[in-house]
């Protein structure tokens, strides 16, 4: 069934609460501001009792062998990084070439770079990990704005209010309603292009791979791209480094795309490396990943519903 239309109040009495949530971070000095961002985050688990419910069966369907405690822990620290997303889309307008590196310092660089030169674009392939906000908005200010598939949200001035901040740095957004002519655009023109690739994919656009043990219904968009144009697919996430109280854009090397001449198969086993790849990532940084979505909600035919 279509989506009943939305209530202009509604719209108006979301996005109110949270332009002005997003002032005053950007307005409070940068220490108090942290705190107070990673708080309100906290303090979401309170009212946020689905997305509690969620994110503990994904961590327990994804670390089976961890115990209660220590799903509890990581939970916590993945809200608290919530927080600091929020915060990045707030001082968004305090961000400028010359103060991004106190925020944010390269790792792999190197990669990119050197894809870069081969003229064939770049498909970034990331995920709700770390600090997605924060990673395109640095990586404009040190030089390279890049353009980013985004799923427009159901409130337009919501939606107004965050993409104003997204593109501040010369970034652009690629709606998802016409994703394949822009992001081919881009890409042949030798540009970059960021995909959120980490999330249950609906419809045409999905295919079950393996993601922790379990078949996951994930994007296909970054390896029909990838066959499409040549260009290197390259994972990168924004990691909290908290000893040094900033973050570490870590570029890895660019994956190896099957290319065995049977199309069906190639686009599989390339979705799956994909897959990996940012499985490996949350391996690696568990506690920043958004585990309230419902990574496995969809399943193959005659499994189990597992929510």
């Amino acid at each position: 069934m279509p989506k009943q239309p939305r209530s202009r109040w509604r719209n108006r009495a979301e996005a109110a609460p949270a332009w002005l949530l997003l002032t005053a971070l950007a307005w409070t000095p940068l220490p108090l501001a942290r705190r107070l961002a990673e708080g309100l985050a906290l303090g979401l688990r309170r009212w946020t009792p689905r997305w509690r419910r969620t994110a503990l069966r994904n961590l327990e369907l994804a670390f089976p062998e961890r115990d209660a405690a220590w799903r509890e822990g990581v939970l916590r620290e993945s809200y608290r990084n919530l927080g600091r997303v929020l915060l990045a889309l707030a001082k968004a307008p305090r961000l400028t070439a010359a103060n991004i590196g106190d925020w944010i310092e390269y790792e792999g660089y190197e990669h990119f770079r050197d894809a870069l030169a081969k003229g064939r674009g770049v498909l970034f392939l990331t995920a709700h990990l770390g600090n997605w906000e924060l990673s395109v908005a640095a990586h404009a200010l040190f030089g390279h704005p890049m353009r980013m598939l985004v799923r427009p949200l159901d409130n337009p001035l919501l939606d107004r209010l965050i993409e104003r901040r997204r593109t501040l740095h010369g970034n652009r957004p690629i709606d998802k309603n016409n994703a394949a002519r822009e992001a081919l655009k881009a890409l042949r023109a030798n540009q970059a292009v960021g995909i959120l690739a980490d999330q249950n994919a609906a419809g045409d656009d999905g295919l079950f791979v393996d993601f922790f043990g379990r078949p996951a219904r994930s994007t296909k968009s970054v390896a029909l791209l990838a066959a499409r144009t040549g260009a290197a697919v390259i994972p990168g996430f924004a990691f909290w480094n908290p000893l040094r109280s900033r973050y570490v854009l870590k570029f890895y090397p660019p994956l190896v795309m099957a290319d065995g001449g049977d199309r069906e198969a190639d686009l599989r086993e390339n979705t799956q490396r994909c897959q990996t790849a940012i499985e490996r990532a949350v391996r690696e940084r568990p506690e920043q990943w958004l585990w309230m979505h419902r990574r496995w909600k969809s399943r193959p035919p005659g499994e189990e519903i597992l929510y």
